[in-house]
């Protein structure tokens, strides 16, 4: 156990336990308002950005982070653009991510070996300047649900009572799209632009299993979280696995439990 005392584990464990906040938290809003699969448009065009950032020599992640954001913007037009499919603006964004990635990585073969820690994780490359950047975003993610609690939640639930009622329901998508775009820039370091989706969406779908709430909801899917990223970390740690599959198996075993859990007491 002496991976526990070695710096590189301790700072990945500090950027894990910080994504384990901010990741299932803006994903239980993208599930509850059945925009799920942002998260992953989002992550792939991340990629994209990281690939630029390698071939003109930008940190990578914050390229990721800008590109996230310009494809936040695009999302917004587009869904306002097919009202009736606005699930469609979401594929298109997604398929032209891929391509531009696709293309970036073959533009720049010397930096492919690099790119694939951004597709899979790298969360023990973690250094000071990527856990001061995922530290930001985490409180300005907290500040953000604790300042809009309220509206948030209308908002989730009942986006036309929202309206309705004089909430400026474009404002708060747009805020609800920034934020998911930040974490999942933060994130792809981390878990991997490939299973970040996983840390955004299978903790709320444990949360639909065991939560009464929605309050409820909010700290189910951060425990969930933080067991997954503290003792996938371990484990990885321990046998030498790759650590960002590792923390989504975890998740989809907790998963798996607690809906074997829920079928025996429907049963019963």
């Amino acid at each position: 156990m002496d991976i526990v005392t070695s710096e590189f584990f301790q700072r990945a464990l500090i950027g894990g336990v910080l994504i384990g906040i901010t990741a299932p938290l803006m994903g239980l809003f993208l599930v509850l308002r059945r925009l799920s699969m942002i998260g992953d448009t989002l992550a792939h065009v991340s990629i994209a950005g990281v690939a630029l950032g390698f071939l003109i020599g930008v940190y990578p992640v914050a390229m990721g982070l800008i590109f996230a954001l310009a494809a936040t913007f695009a999302i917004e037009k587009l869904r306002k653009a097919y009202k009736t499919y606005a699930e469609l603006s979401i594929a298109i964004i997604m398929s032209g991510g891929v391509a531009l990635a696709s293309l970036l990585f073959t533009m720049g073969k010397g930096f492919n070996v690099s790119v694939s820690g951004y597709l899979f994780g790298s969360i023990y490359t973690l250094d000071s300047v990527d856990l001061i950047l995922i530290g930001v975003v985490t409180v300005v993610v907290l500040l953000a649900v604790a300042l809009h609690a309220k509206e948030l939640f209308l908002l989730t639930f009942d986006e036309d009572a929202a309206a309705v009622s004089g909430l400026p329901t474009r404002y708060f998508n747009f805020m609800i799209s920034v934020l998911t775009a930040l974490v999942i820039s933060v994130s792809i370091k981390i878990v991997g632009a490939l299973l970040v989706s996983a840390l955004l969406t299978i903790p709320a779908a444990c949360s639909l299993i065991i939560a009464r709430s929605f309050r409820q909801s909010v700290v189910t899917v951060v425990v969930i979280a933080e067991l997954a990223v503290t003792i996938g970390l371990l484990v990885a740690g321990v046998w030498n696995l790759a650590p960002g599959g590792t923390i989504v198996m975890l998740l989809i075993v907790f998963l798996l439990l607690l809906l074997s859990i829920r079928r025996k007491f429907s049963a019963g």
